[in-house]
């Protein structure tokens, strides 16, 4: 399928031919009809993608900071690297659409194949001939609701949201300043409501759209005098901003014309510095909009389809989106006349140079229109490259499922890089992210099918890089389709997934399977494992991370889909020590700080036995400052002190001598794991990761876990 993609490294915007995407649980597969342009958000994102290197820092300086902080921990060339990478990744255009639903995932009640829609959401309503949207971003069209108009439904909700955020009554008077399409819509969204309405714009032809739609509308000039006479000197009682400027002028004339404890609203993005006496003065509420709704930026709702109860909660996000479409029904939201241009999606370039003024021509509404001709949907899932691919004679024939930020960044080079790999084919569940790792990275074909790459003839070795809770059953699949596996870490989530694999992995002996607990392989901790290969006592290995606060809200810290800290990452840090004491831990004490409403049991301090003795310590803490090291492992043990600092250097003090190896960059080990993992495929003998040690290590945090709950040492 086409779809419209913006590289934020070099601002070139281009149509590309990516698998169509296949939709999982609680989500739509729409074919599109129409989408529409953002002159707002969309102008934004292409300026910002066309600026150079110098002008993307000034005008990001927050990013600016975070990459100065991750090169002091981390060093110069890794972080750069990083940076590029980031840049490097397609970004998606647009969050408004429709289309008709040509097939459903699980879970999806309600809805049914053939139903035309109206679809929302950035990074769901893109710009492309199919999309994958949630439940509760997509609402039913009336059949006299044309695709043209519903294209314009989010843009509407945004509308929508920041007029009920107003709260105006019958026969009130409110004002709208911008008069855009943001503007427009709602203008005609308050006359609707019963309001009397008065619109102000600084350009004389907006002026005239208004008019022509039967409003009353002013210029910026002649806006204060008309506010008088419109109000009978009382003042709006509501004024809503829907301008886009960095000027301060819309909240300081709203303050002028708004009444005494009026309320202004700031649904554009406008400058927000308040002229305190006037605000002061008339005891102004101001409040600033976000988007469409309760629910948005909310990934309960949006993503896994949790409504709230209409009885707390009566205007939704997407109980909005329904009201928009309805009001297009009834006639009383007209968006026809505001549409100016429409491009097929083959010349989607040309919005672009519009809506940023490189084309010198007026416009307002801009649609994107697409093919009606339906695609086959099983083949259209692939997408092949002339890869040139390196096949050496004794080959591990790899392909990949998942293909975000982490695995761009950081393993797609490593694997590419190592010649004892061909690679064949990679998935992502949307597709697009799997063409573009495929192009960069030579697979000979992109799918967003995981049963393509799983049911594969010529593919003997599958590498898993999704989210965490999609692993199990992932690995499970490959093993019973004969495949080798690597799966990033962690292994499962919870016990039950750990014995299903655990009953697989003996059922398909034939299949290798490793984990990414990559620091075992890192140089110096493999340095530091040799100096400890000849003790005869047990030891002692504290592991300090300084993890960082990641928000609450974030996937990681949903027990259903990252499994939380403690199992999605603390399982590295078990692992490294258990590679030094050579087995899995035995027992496991462990205590949380208090959350007090920030965190979720991610500031721990865990206490591990060992079969011989050995006491391994891991203090996870997400209360400090990410600009100092992450990592550090102290290890005593028979007259020996070594100590590790974030895999850059290893201090070894013995017999009153200190030696120090350091290198010039951290190397956590992913090029020597990879390497391990090939090798042992192609000449068999023992897998790279003992596997008492993988399942020990994944057991081991879910005991951390209970011991933490219920505050008492769990036996592993």
């Amino acid at each position: 399928m086409k779809q419209l993609l913006q590289n934020v490294k070099n601002g070139n915007t281009t149509i590309e031919e990516v698998p169509m995407p296949t939709p999982r649980e609680g989500m739509a597969l729409v074919k599109i009809a129409a989408s529409l342009v953002s002159a707002g958000t969309e102008r934004m994102i292409v300026e910002f993608a066309e600026k150079n290197l110098v002008g993307k820092a000034r005008s990001r300086p927050d990013l600016v900071k975070q990459v100065l902080d991750k090169a002091r921990r981390e060093g110069v060339v890794p972080t750069l690297q990083a940076a590029f990478n980031r840049l490097d990744q397609p970004m998606t255009l647009g969050y408004s659409s429709a289309g008709t639903i040509v097939a459903l995932g699980k879970n999806m009640q309600g809805f049914k194949v053939g139903q035309r829609v109206a679809c929302a959401g950035a990074g769901y309503a893109v710009h492309a001939e199919y999309n994958i949207v949630p439940r509760n971003l997509i609402t039913p069209l009336p059949k006299n609701v044309d695709f043209e108009s519903a294209a314009f439904t989010t843009l509407g909700a945004i509308a929508m949201q920041g007029f009920r955020l107003a709260e105006p009554q019958l026969g009130e008077n409110v004002a709208i300043i911008g008069l855009g399409l943001l503007g427009l819509l709602t203008i005609q969204l308050a006359a609707a409501a019963g309001c009397n309405v008065l619109g102000i714009d600084l350009d004389p032809k907006r002026i005239k759209l208004a008019s022509s739609l039967g409003f009353e509308a002013v210029t910026r000039q002649n806006a204060e005098s008309a506010s008088v006479a419109f109000t009978a000197n009382r003042g709006f009682d509501s004024v809503i901003i829907c301008a886009d400027t960095s000027s301060n002028d819309p909240i300081e004339l709203a303050g002028v014309i708004a009444r005494d404890r009026a309320k202004v609203v700031a649904t554009g993005a406008v400058g927000l510095t308040i002229p305190r006496k006037i605000y002061f003065e008339k005891e102004i509420s101001l409040i600033n909009s976000r988007s469409y709704g309760p629910g948005r930026y909310d990934p309960s709702y949006e993503e896994n389809g949790n409504d709230y109860p209409i009885g707390y909660v009566r205007w939704t996000e997407g109980r909005n989106l329904q009201s928009v479409v309805d009001l297009m029904a009834g006639g009383k939201l007209k968006v026809a006349p505001l549409i100016s241009h429409r491009f097929p999606i083959e010349q989607a370039a040309t919005a672009y140079d519009v809506i940023t003024g490189k084309k010198k021509e007026t416009f307002l509404g801009v649609l994107l229109t697409y093919s009606e001709t339906l695609e086959k949907l099983e083949d259209s899932k692939v997408v092949r490259f002339n890869a040139q691919t390196f096949k050496p004679s004794n080959n591990v024939k790899l392909s990949v499922l998942g293909a975000g930020l982490y695995a761009n960044s950081t393993l797609l080079p490593v694997i590419k890089n190592n010649k004892d790999f061909e690679l064949i084919g990679i998935a992502s569940s949307g597709g697009l992210h799997a063409q573009h790792s495929g192009k960069k990275y030579g697979f000979q074909y992109a799918t967003s099918s995981e049963d393509e790459i799983i049911n594969d003839p010529n593919i003997n070795t599958v590498a898993i890089l999704t989210r965490h809770d999609t692993h199990a059953d992932l690995v499970i699949k490959a093993l019973k389709a004969g495949k080798h596996v690597f799966v990033e870490k962690p292994l499962a989530i919870n016990s039950v997934q750990l014995l299903a694999i655990s009953k697989q992995l003996k059922a398909n002996s034939q299949s290798l399977l490793t984990v990414g607990f990559n620091r075992r392989f890192s140089p110096l901790a493999l340095k530091l494992s040799s100096s400890l290969s000849h003790r005869s006592e047990p030891l002692h290995a504290h592991y300090r991370v300084n993890a960082g606060y990641i928000p609450l809200n974030h996937w990681t810290q949903d027990a259903n889909l990252g499994g939380g800290r403690i199992i999605g990452e603390g399982c590295h840090f078990i692992d490294l020590i258990t590679f030094l004491v050579g087995a899995a831990p035995i027992s496991v004490t462990a205590y949380a700080l208090p959350d007090n409403g920030k965190y979720r049991m991610d500031s721990v301090s865990m206490t591990f036995t060992f079969p011989d003795g050995s006491i391994g310590v891991v203090d996870y803490l997400a209360n400090g400052d990410k600009s100092f090291p992450k990592e550090r492992v102290e290890v005593f043990c028979e007259g020996q002190i070594s100590v590790l600092d974030d895999y850059r250097s290893l201090t070894t003090i013995k017999d009153g001598k200190r030696s120090v190896e350091k290198l010039s960059a951290q190397d956590k080990g992913w090029r020597n794991e990879m390497q391990a993992f090939a090798r042992a495929i192609r000449e068999g003998g023992n897998p790279p990761i003992p596997y008492d040690q993988l399942i020990g290590v994944t057991q081991s945090t879910f005991a951390a876990v209970e011991s933490i709950q219920n505050k008492k040492v769990i036996e592993i």
